[in-house]
Parts: C-alpha cells; sequence; structure tokens
C-alpha cells in the first residue's frame, strides 16, 4: 500500500482520513488493555492506538517491541483532551490502528535512541543504530540543506560544478598524504588529494572563470574533534576578482546559508582584523569574539623588572610577556588557579604567575601574588592601568618565546572564556560572531627543520610590493590570504594565488625547493602558468566543522554519517583491516614484518 505521508508529519489535516504510515517502533507502551506504539520515521513521531476491539491487529501489537519495522493503518483522530503533546509536529492526533504489518522485526538494539551519555565507542560501532535517533537524523538534515543552500548560491553566481580526480600524484602540501598503490604501474603509487587546489588553479588556466565543487579531501593527519581523516570541502575558485571581491562573494554565501537553513542574520559586512592584530590581541589566528577577554602586551615594560621569568622572556629573540585581565577573577581558588597552571603546561608553558587585585588603592599593599615583591611600583602600577584593573581582577601573565605565550595564553582565553564562570560573569556573548582574519605571513620557520614552510600552501601569492621579499626578507613576506571565523573555528581559507610563473620559482626557491623538484612535482602547474594564466584566487569551507556548528555538535563526527574515530578506524565495517597475501603480490608490496591485528 502507497504511504499517505511521513510519520511524524501527520497532522489536524489529516483528521477523520485513514492513513498509511510506515516506520520503526520507538516505544510501545501497554495501558491496560489499550496498547500505544509511537510510531518513528525520519520526519518525526506519531502515536498509534491499538484497541483490543481489534483482535487480529492487537493480537500482533502484543508482540512488537523497539525497532520493529512496521506498517500501519488507521484512522486518524483527535488525542483525549489533556494527553496533546506540543513538543511534536503529530502531538494533536492520534491513529487508530485498522491494520498492522511487521515488515521486519528487530533484535534487542544495543541501547535505546533516548539513552544519554553513550559512549562514542558504543554509538560509532553501532553506527546504523546510533543514525536512527532524531538528533543525528537532523545533523544530516541540515547537512543536506547547508549543502543545497550553498549550491544554489554559487549557482545563481554563475559558478560550474566541475569533478576533480581522487586518483591523482603525491604532492607537499603540509599533512601526509593517502598513497593508493599502482597495480598497472610497479613500485609507483597515486596519492589521495589534501584538496583539488591544483586542479582548480589549472581550470581557472583553462578559462572556466568561477569553478565549485562539494568534495572529499584526505590527509594523513594527527585527529581531534575537528578533524577527520576524510573531510568535505566546498571548494570555489574564481578568476579576474581581487581579494576584497572574492571576500565579498562568500561572505554572502555564509549569510544566505545561515538566513535560509537557520533564519539567522549574520553581520553585514563581517568584521575585518590583521594575523597581525590576531595575534597580538588574542594569540590565536581564529579568536573566537564572543569572549570579552583580551591580551596586554608587557614585553617591553619587562625587559628591566626584577622577576627573571619576564625578563629573561622579554629580552629574548622572539620572546613575549603579555597579560589577560579576568574581571571577577579574584573569586578563583588555588586549585582552580593550579588546574590552569597544568592546563597552559599543555602548550609548552613552564607555569602560569598572577596577581589578584584585592584593594587597588593600596598599590602593592592591595596586591597578592608571589611575584609582586619581584616587579617594581612603576611596573605595576603601569599593569594595573594598561590592564584596566579593579578590584576583586585576577591578572595571568605568560612569558616565554611568542609561540609558547601565544599557545598557552590564547587557549587559557577560551577555555575561561567557554567557562561557567564567564558566562555568569557576562565575560560571554552568546552570539555568532563571524570575522574575517586577513593578511597572513606568507612563511612559518622551522627551527628543527631550519627552513621555511607555507604558512598556507606554496601557491598563495604575496601581498603587492612583497615579492622581493621572497627571496631577501621571507619573513617578512605577507600574503594575500584571508581566513573567515565563526565563533573561534575556522570554517574557510583562501587566497588570491600567484597566476605568474615567475613568482611561484620565487616561492619554490624560499622554500628550498630547487628548480628540478619544483619541476618534477609541480611541472604540469608551472607549465600551466605560461598559457596566459588569468589572475585568480579561491576559498574553501569546511562542510563538517561549519555543520557542527550550525548544530551545536561537540564534534564533526556527529555530522558526518560514517566517520572516523580519532585513531582513523571505522568501527562500524571494521577499516583499515588487513589483505590477503594474492592482493599484496597484485600491489608489488610485501610486508617486512608480520603485522598482529589488535
Amino acid at each position: 500500500m502507497t504511504r499517505t505521508c511521513y510519520t511524524g508529519d501527520v497532522n489536524l489535516e489529516h483528521l477523520d482520513q485513514t492513513v498509511t504510515l510506515y516506520g520503526w517502533c520507538h516505544r510501545r507502551r501497554d495501558h491496560g488493555g489499550v496498547i500505544f506504539v509511537d510510531l518513528r520515521d525520519r520526519e518525526g513521531l506519531a502515536q498509534i492506538v491499538f484497541d483490543p476491539d481489534n483482535q487480529d491487529a492487537f493480537k500482533i501489537a502484543e508482540s512488537i517491541r523497539n525497532e520493529y519495522c512496521l506498517r500501519i493503518t488507521g484512522l486518524v483522530r483527535r488525542r483525549p483532551e489533556g494527553t496533546t503533546n506540543n513538543d511534536i509536529k503529530s502531538g494533536q492526533i492520534e491513529v487508530l490502528c485498522r491494520t498492522v504489518e511487521v515488515l521486519n522485526p528487530s533484535v534487542t538494539p544495543p541501547f535505546q535512541l533516548d539513552e544519554d551519555n553513550l559512549s562514542e565507542t558504543i554509538r560509532l560501532t553501532h553506527r546504523i543504530i546510533d543514525l536512527r535517533r532524531p538528533v543525528m537524523q537532523n545533523n544530516l538534515k541540515l547537512r543536506y540543506r547547508v549543502s543545497i543552500e550553498a549550491r544554489k548560491y554559487l549557482d545563481s553566481l554563475g559558478f560550474i560544478d566541475i569533478e576533480t580526480p581522487m586518483l591523482t600524484r603525491s604532492t607537499p602540501e603540509g599533512a601526509r598524504d593517502y598513497l593508493v598503490p599502482s597495480r598497472v604501474h610497479d613500485g609507483q603509487f597515486f596519492a589521495l588529494p589534501q584538496s583539488p587546489q591544483l586542479f582548480k588553479q589549472m581550470l581557472m588556466v583553462a578559462g572556466f572563470d568561477r569553478y565549485y565543487q562539494i568534495t572529499k579531501c584526505f590527509r594523513d593527519e594527527d585527529l581531534r574533534a575537528d578533524r577527520q581523516p576524510e573531510f568535505t570541502q566546498i571548494d570555489c575558485e574564481t578568476s579576474f576578482l581581487n581579494e576584497e571581491q572574492i571576500r565579498e562573494i562568500f561572505e554572502g554565501m555564509m549569510r544566505h546559508i545561515f538566513k535560509e537553513v537557520k533564519g539567522i542574520d549574520l553581520p553585514n559586512p563581517f568584521p575585518i582584523m590583521s594575523w597581525d592584530e590576531a595575534m597580538a590581541r588574542f594569540g590565536s589566528d581564529k579568536p573566537d569574539m564572543r569572549i570579552n577577554l583580551e591580551f596586554t602586551d608587557f614585553t617591553e615594560l619587562m625587559r628591566d623588572v626584577e622577576f627573571k621569568v619576564f625578563n629573561s622572556a622579554a629580552n629574548m629573540a622572539g620572546g613575549r610577556v603579555v597579560a589577560l585581565r579576568i574581571p571577577q577573577g579574584g573569586e578563583m581558588s588555588r586549585k582552580e588557579i593550579d588546574d590552569y597552571t597544568q592546563f597552559v603546561a599543555i602548550y609548552g608553558a613552564k607555569g602560569l604567575a598572577y596577581i589578584k587585585v584585592n584593594e587597588k588603592a593600596k598599590g602593592r599593599d592591595g596586591l597578592q601574588s608571589p611575584i609582586v615583591k619581584n616587579i617594581n611600583d612603576a611596573a605595576l602600577e603601569e599593569i594595573l592601568a594598561k590592564t584596566g584593573a579593579q578590584d576583586g581582577d585576577i591578572i595571568f601573565f605568560g612569558a616565554d618565546k611568542a609561540k609558547v605565550v601565544n599557545d598557552s595564553m590564547g587557549a587559557l582565553r577560551v577555555k575561561i572564556g567557554l567557562s561557567e564562570f564567564a558566562k555568569a560573569k557576562g565575560l560571554f556573548t552568546p552570539e555568532w560572531k563571524p570575522l574575517w582574519v586577513i593578511d597572513f605571513p606568507m612563511f612559518e620557520y622551522d627551527e628543527g627543520e631550519g627552513r621555511y614552510f607555507a604558512a598556507h600552501h606554496p601557491f598563495t601569492s604575496p601581498k603587492d610590493g612583497h615579492e622581493d621579499l621572497l627571496e631577501t626578507n621571507p619573513e617578512k613576506a605577507y600574503a594575500k590570504a584571508y581566513d573567515m571565523v565563526l565563533n573561534g573555528w575556522e570554517v574557510g581559507g583562501g587566497s588570491v594565488r600567484i597566476h605568474r610563473e615567475e613568482v611561484q620559482s620565487k616561492v619554490f626557491r624560499a622554500l628550498n625547493i630547487d628548480a628540478e623538484e619544483a619541476r618534477a612535482k609541480f611541472g604540469f602547474l608551472l607549465d600551466a602558468l605560461q598559457y596566459g594564466a588569468p589572475p585568480h584566487g579561491g576559498l574553501a569551507f569546511g562542510l563538517d566543522r561549519l555543520v557542527t556548528l550550525m548544530t551545536g555538535s561537540d564534534s564533526i563526527r556527529d555530522v558526518i554519517a560514517f566517520p572516523k574515530t580519532q585513531r582513523a578506524q571505522d568501527l562500524l565495517v571494521q577499516a583499515p583491516s588487513p589483505v590477503d597475501e594474492k592482493q599484496l603480490r597484485e600491489l608489488h608490496i610485501r610486508l617486512r614484518n608480520p603485522i598482529e591485528v589488535k
């Protein structure tokens, strides 16, 4: 029989009609002679009533258990007064069953769908059942709507959806590649793409002007809550537009998606902040602007203080000293301060100095801290003045190499700023806070390797006038790069690309990639740039991250149908897994040592 409508969509418009519904038994309740079944499908629940007067249907209802797959035909009627449920669409009605068919029984599920505090291992091992939970169904439906709205918006601006290869060549883009051995070409490998970066640039050279695709990308890197070995990008590229015009297009896309999917009006325009300012104020290139806390820099002030921790950091090459004032933070206990000290140690900090401001008017005598005795009165006065400290505040300090200070104090700012304490004290603003971070450095210097690496990727264009710095002073070169940040998450990143072969060659030299290596790894791109390559640039959005934010989920695994664990395993299908010797021989591969499968 044909389904009348989705189970969750039955409402008062169907009153006194006979409907046919399909779904699963969410729960069964026997109320002393009358049996109720909450039938569930992807759109929600409907209450089915089994009356003992209908002996055939009632007998079957007695055998129904959770997750049985059912077909129900019955009469839609109003629920009795006092039994309505305003939390669901079908809450005003119920369906009096006339016929019921068990399409398939179910074994006892590993957990109840409304069970709380399930371990992720259990959920991912039994992902099919987990995906039946309403929260997961809603997450994936919202993900679908985000994808549809992105496509609508891009299509309206003339962007063309073009697929790029999944089997390509290995190129150095930052993370490790996933390699795929070739059976046909002995000893050679394909790589799964970390992004479609090179192909979308070549599409611009080929004259397609505006490209996009919603595509899988692969990176063999250490995982955390916002990373997966395979993830999805809304990948975009366009020609003949400058940095500001590109940002305008994709800022508009983000506003469109939020309005159509969530009914939320994001700011217009988005605030813009340079990378230098973001690092100076927040120690992060993706600052969470909902948190009303920021650094005060005291590097210069601390060069002459007696406190060795501060003056040594202030005087070292690349050192930094900052303060983070927490209004009303004087209420924090010693244990809380110790916990924060242990927390910043994760990021390399050797300690966490602090000053509690008990009575500012008393000067030194009104301050509580083991470090006050080593700081002169003038410096203490400047600390209180520049931080704006008031009675009852606490001031935390970070002093070390700039990277350690930025990482540790930036993380501390977020940890405190997202705490219940911060929310109670008005230090957190519960709004959507987008931000453009622009003008990134071209390169990052790795002291261990003794060389520069591309901060974004090696195809990012330098700012106008910075081309010569690529060879004379690389650390001073800045890029036409931009990230879209939302509530402390980088949801999109991109840049204007290099479209002239001679500039690309300069970047390779700065990265210690000589002409021979560049030709071997990127010859196809360098050749393409010689055929009248247009100015071009683009941006890629992390679809998984964006949907995670929009659903309020804790991890991107909650918005991906079949994700991997933090150890890059699929617990549902038990992947990765060993393969037999015959397959290895076909790929010309031999394992040196037997692998013990755990």
